[in-house]
C-alpha cells in the first residue's frame, strides 16, 4: 500500500459526537475532505444540518440525525440510523464534553455529576453502543477526546480533568479489550485549542496568559491541527496503533523551563 493510500478514508463511514462544533466538527469536515461518508451529530438540529450541508458539499454522504450522550436511547438511535443508512461503521469519534470553572471546595455535586456524565459516561455509553457492532465486524477505529487535563493539575477545573483523566484511562482499556476483535482505540489530548467550549477560559484571561507561556509555541492551537492526527488514527496507517492518548499540544507537555 502506497503513502497515500494509507490515509485515505474512501469507503469508511464515521460518526462523530459533539461533531458540529469546536474540534469535532473541524475533525468531521476533515474526515470528509479524506474520502469518508460522515455523520456529525450533536444535541442541536440547526448544527445538525449546517454541519450535514458542509460534508454534502464536500461530495460526501451524510445523516442529520441529533444525539445527546447523556441520554443511551439517543446514541442506539444515532446508531440505528447510520447502519440503516450505510450498513456499517467504522470509525467513532467521542468528541461531545462540557466544562465549568469552579473552585473544588465550592463545586456543587450537581455540576459535578452532570460534567463527569457527558464527558465520561457519555463517552463509555458511545463506545458500547457503536464499539459492539464493530467488534462484531471485526474492524473499527474509535478515538476519544482526551484533554491535558488528564495528565496535569488544571485549576479549579476538578471535574473536567477527572471526566478527562477517566476517558484516556477507558481508552487504555477499551484498547487491550477490544484489540482482538480488529477495534482499535485511542485518544487524543488537544493542547490549548480556543473553542466556544473554551474560548471564555483563553483569551484576555491570565489563564490564557499563563498557557501561552507554557506552550513552546508560544501561540494556541488552530482547530485543522488536530485533523491530521485524527485522520492518522482513523486510516490503515495506525493499523497497529492502540491504546495511546496523543497530545496535540505545542510541546506543552514536554516542557520543562522555557527560558
Amino acid at each position: 500500500m502506497k503513502g497515500q493510500e494509507l490515509f485515505d478514508l474512501s469507503g469508511r463511514v464515521a460518526v462523530i459526537t459533539g461533531g458540529t462544533s469546536g474540534l469535532g466538527h473541524e475533525i468531521a469536515l476533515g474526515f470528509a475532505a479524506a474520502g469518508a461518508d460522515v455523520v456529525a451529530s450533536s444535541r442541536r438540529k440547526e448544527q445538525v444540518d449546517a454541519a450535514a450541508a458542509q460534508i454534502e458539499a464536500l461530495g460526501r454522504r451524510t445523516l442529520r440525525v441529533t444525539c445527546d450522550v447523556l441520554e443511551r436511547a439517543s446514541i442506539q438511535r444515532l446508531h440505528d440510523a447510520v447502519i440503516a443508512e450505510f450498513g456499517k461503521v467504522d470509525i467513532l469519534v467521542n468528541a461531545a464534553g462540557i466544562v465549568k470553572k469552579i473552585p473544588t471546595l465550592d463545586e456543587d455535586e450537581a455540576d459535578w455529576s452532570r460534567i463527569i456524565e457527558t464527558n465520561l459516561t457519555g463517552t463509555m455509553r458511545a463506545c458500547q453502543i457503536f464499539g459492539r457492532t464493530m467488534a462484531e465486524a471485526h474492524y473499527g477505529r474509535i478515538i476519544n477526546i482526551a484533554s491535558l487535563a488528564a495528565f496535569r493539575g488544571s485549576f479549579q477545573l476538578a471535574a473536567y480533568a477527572a471526566s478527562k483523566s477517566a476517558v484516556a484511562s477507558l481508552t487504555k482499556t477499551l484498547a487491550i479489550e477490544l484489540a482482538e476483535a480488529g477495534v482499535n482505540v485511542n485518544a487524543i489530548a488537544p493542547g490549548v485549542f480556543p473553542t466556544d467550549l473554551s474560548s471564555p477560559l483563553l483569551k484576555g484571561t491570565l489563564r490564557g496568559e499563563e498557557q501561552l507561556m507554557r506552550t513552546p509555541m508560544h501561540r494556541f492551537g488552530k482547530l485543522r491541527e488536530v485533523v491530521g492526527p485524527a485522520i492518522f488514527l482513523a486510516s490503515e496507517a495506525a493499523g497497529f496503533v492502540t491504546g495511546e492518548v496523543i497530545a496535540v499540544d505545542g510541546g506543552y507537555m514536554a516542557s520543562g523551563v522555557n527560558s
